[in-house]
Order: structure tokens, then sequence, then C-alpha cells
């Protein structure tokens, strides 16, 4: 999952970056209102984290001049304001959660978490597809009870799939999951990730919509390992 970090605090960024690879989030971060702006349409995110304090001006008047702008992607403000009022303010401008600092990396972990399973109309941690069940948590992918290897990658573009299980993804929205902006990425890098989730877990499993992208297959596409995973690679 792709998140865009709008932090001018270079060291909580560096941290908030670490943290979040472990739980293969790709973050991008931008340190100011302008290049938050530039990013937001250049790179599509699933979700934001949005410090008001910026070095161009507060972090409240973007978030309300992109809901008027009709931008829907989550919001998480993270700011060392904690007054009750500020607080209102940002729920009411349309901050879809709140966090204070400083914070434990897990809640953050745990908040971004749930916002994308709202933003996915799930009700549980556990994302599910048919006998396909992948753990958020402890990224491990099971088929029928059977774990499933996958590589970092294919775990990655398999959650971008099943957080819209029905919507068809362009190349370029799959890419962004994969991998930050200033990645190098090879013409057929996609392709090769796909071709692998196709093998592991059915030829079906990834629908081709010809001419606009992709899209996650019915969960009878789903099929069932014949022998137990060893792991992820």
């Amino acid at each position: 999952m792709h998140v865009l970090l709008i932090e001018d605090d270079a060291l909580v960024a560096s941290g908030i970056q670490a943290g979040l690879a472990v739980y293969d989030f790709v973050v991008d971060h931008v340190s100011s209102m302008s290049e938050a702006r530039s990013a937001m349409d250049t790179v599509s995110s699933d979700v934001v984290i949005l410090d008001r304090g910026l070095p161009d001006g507060d972090g409240m008047l973007l978030l309300e001049e992109w809901r008027r702008a009709g931008v829907d992607t989550p919001v998480l403000i993270l700011t060392a304001r904690d007054a009750v009022s500020d607080r209102i303010e940002g729920l009411h401008v349309g901050a879809d959660d709140y966090l204070v600092k400083p914070f434990d990396l897990d809640e953050l972990v745990a908040r971004l978490q749930a916002l994308l399973r709202r933003a996915a109309g799930r009700s549980r941690a556990l994302v599910e597809h048919g006998p396909l069940c992948l753990d958020p948590v402890s990224r491990e992918v099971s088929v029928a009870g059977l774990p499933v290897s996958l590589s970092r990658r294919e775990l990655v573009l398999l959650e971008a799939f099943l957080q819209a299980p029905r919507s068809v993804l362009t190349a370029g929205q799959l890419k962004d999951s994969l991998y930050g902006m200033s990645e190098e990425v090879e013409s057929n890098a996609l392709n090769v990730h796909i071709h692998h989730l196709r093998r592991k877990l059915g030829s079906r499993v990834i629908e081709t919509v010809r001419g606009l992208g992709y899209r996650l297959g019915k969960p009878s596409a789903v099929e069932v390992p014949r022998r137990h995973g060893a792991g992820r690679a």
C-alpha cells in the first residue's frame, strides 16, 4: 500500500518510513504543502499522513483544499497539537483520524490499517477472498488454511487487489502500490509479479481488462495449493 507522508521534520519522517517499511508500506515523503500538491497529482496514494506545521502553511488548509476538490483519500493528521479543539477542527475539515506526537509506531500502523479497512468497506482485519486469506498484521497468506509463500512485492500487489476486489486497477496505480516515486522500475516488472501471483494462486486469480488494467478474479478462481509453502521469499 502506498503512503504519502507530509512531514517537515526529517528525523520523524525517517523513523516513520523505516517503521512502515516493516509492514510493506511504500512511503513517499514530502516536507511542504507545495511538494504535497505535486505528489498528489503524480502518484496514487492509498492513505496520507499529514503534519499540520509545515514550512509553507498549516496542513489543515491543504486538507480542506483537497476535500473541496473531491479528493477522498483517507488522511491521518499527525501533529503535536493536542487540544480537543484542534482534533475537532481536523475531523470537521475532513480528516479521517488524528494522532498526537509523540506517538507509538505500532499505534500508527494499526490506525493506518484501520483506515484502509474502512476505505475498502471491511469490518475485520483479515482480508478474505473465497479460500484466500491475508493477514495484514502478520503479513501471511494462506489458501484453504495452507500457507502460500509470496515475495514482498507479490504480497503488496495482492493486497492492492484485495483492497479493491472488483475495481479495475491501472498499471500506474499498481506500480504506485509497489514502488516509491524515486525508484527505478523495469518496464516488465509489473507483468512479472502478476505472472508469479497467477502461478501460485491460480491462472485466473488476476484478470486482464484489455486497454484498462487488471482486477481481482472471482473467489472461485483461487486454486488450493497441493502442498504446504515454506514461508515468505
